[in-house]
């Protein structure tokens, strides 16, 4: 089938210097998979992959700068001008033993054999770019054109080989606002509890897949019907059938709030947001389930800071780094603290703004509040009081150390962190600006043992 496709222009001529290197060596090669999905989608591709008869080997010598990084499988990364692709050789394979690799792979001749043994149909499309010629060996383009997402083959058999294809198959329903075919979410349902078979950091990275792509509410929900929710994240699936107070919360409970807070979080920000302000969204109000209570109301008393604790609990077992986990886990913390914005000591506000990477802070907070009561106030307080502060106004340097007090004669202890507070405190409400008038505050307030 004859098909011009719409690929980024740079990186699209030094792939084209592939194919067409390995063409002239006499071995076929097409570009492949999501490039393809994604061009006939109307999207850019990030990056392109190509496959090929030509083995590891032969790649290797065929180009200057390359790097096996999936040998044994038949991966190598080639390096063009600033950009890199991966060329795969054609290849069967074996049985998965371990939900993963295959026992034994085998190269091909045959760029049939290789499609046949990928994920899903729209992910089996291969184009040749010299010709502009598209190859279809499962139907990928009908399901495509019909908005479906199918294994190639049987469902049981693909997801066996590789488990965490059951998770891709929700994220790219989510992402392109498909629907999974029958037997495929069969499958799916039936194995998920298989899903923790494989290693964390690989769940891990399909999760913020989801929540950083188009429809995130779309892709939680779709996790939480299909039971994989439950068996990777049973903290965020308890959150479903969670009363809120209608009042604040129109939009339904915890769960349906969380999926609503993503789907604002990816409008508010064009979808340009980090990992850890995702998984933040994701957990804020992870702590409503332990801490909810019906007596006069329904209230979840705590549960920013019992949130706060899951998070670094839940984080750290997902392996983020200790760096991450600390970032997460102050967004829950402090997401509800923007309530008494407007009642804050100039002091406290200062702090309050000067907190490191408050901006993602901020976008958390309007998310959460257009996902339920719709009051963005504070917002747009807090906006304003940022143009309004200098940098020097929120994060102004120390007036004094701690060396400087023992130069006044004071003994390290407790009292040390009291007095620098203190200064802190006179200096973000303007009532120091000196060092000298910092000495003289201190020597005037505090006893000297």
């Amino acid at each position: 089938m004859k098909k011009i496709l719409d690929f980024e222009k740079e990186s699209y001529a030094e792939a084209l210097k592939i194919v067409d290197k390995l063409r002239s060596k006499g071995h076929k090669a097409f570009f492949v998979g999501g490039c393809v999905r994604d061009s006939l989608l109307g999207f850019k591709p990030k990056e392109i992959d190509i496959t090929t008869s030509a083995n590891p080997d032969e790649v290797q010598r065929m180009f200057l700068r390359t790097v096996p990084i999936g040998e044994s499988f038949g991966v190598v990364l080639v390096l063009e001008g600033e950009h890199q692709f991966e060329v795969a050789t054609f290849r069967t394979e074996s049985k998965y033993e371990d939900g993963r690799h295959p026992e034994h792979v085998e190269y091909s001749e045959s760029e049939k054999e290789d499609v046949l043994r990928r994920d899903f149909t729209i992910n089996g499309l291969l184009y040749d770019p010299l010709e502009s010629d598209l190859f279809d060996y499962t139907d990928g383009i009908s399901d495509l054109d019909s908005k479906i997402i199918r294994t190639i083959g049987d469902p049981s058999e693909r997801f066996s080989e590789d488990k965490l294809r059951m998770i891709r198959a929700i994220r790219f329903a989510s992402r392109f606002g498909f629907e999974i075919e029958a037997e495929t979410y069969s499958a799916i349902t039936s194995m998920a509890s298989d899903i923790n078979k494989i290693s964390v950091e690989r769940l891990r990275d399909e999760i913020v897949k989801i929540i950083t792509q188009k429809n995130p509410g779309k892709g939680l929900n779709g996790l939480y019907d299909s039971g994989l929710l439950k068996q990777v994240l049973s903290e965020v699936a308890e959150m479903s059938g969670v009363p809120q107070p209608a009042e604040f919360h129109p939009e339904g409970d915890v769960f349906v709030h969380t999926c609503l807070v993503l789907d604002k979080l990816y409008e508010n920000t064009n979808g340009e947001y980090s990992d850890e302000l995702a998984i933040a969204a994701l957990l804020h109000d992870v702590g409503k389930p332990p801490t909810f209570e019906e007596l006069d109301r329904i209230r979840f008393n705590g549960h920013d800071r019992v949130g706060a604790k899951m998070a670094q609990v839940i984080c750290k077992r997902l392996r983020f780094s200790k760096k991450q986990i600390e970032i997460i886990s102050g967004i829950v913390r402090d997401h509800l603290k923007f309530k008494d914005a407007f009642n804050m000591r100039e002091s406290t506000l200062k702090r309050f703004l000067g907190q490191h990477r408050f901006e993602e802070h901020l976008e958390m907070h309007l998310a959460d509040c257009m996902a339920s009561h719709g009051m963005t106030k504070v917002y747009y307080f807090l906006k304003d009081k940022l143009e309004e502060y200098s940098e020097v106004d929120i994060r102004p340097e120390p007036l004094l150390n701690g060396k400087d007090l023992i130069s006044m004669g004071y003994k390290p202890g407790p009292i040390f962190t009291e007095i620098l507070n203190e200064i802190e405190e006179k200096q973000l409400e303007g009532n120091l600006s000196s060092k000298e008038e910092a000495m003289d505050f201190v020597a005037n307030t505090f006893v000297n043992n």
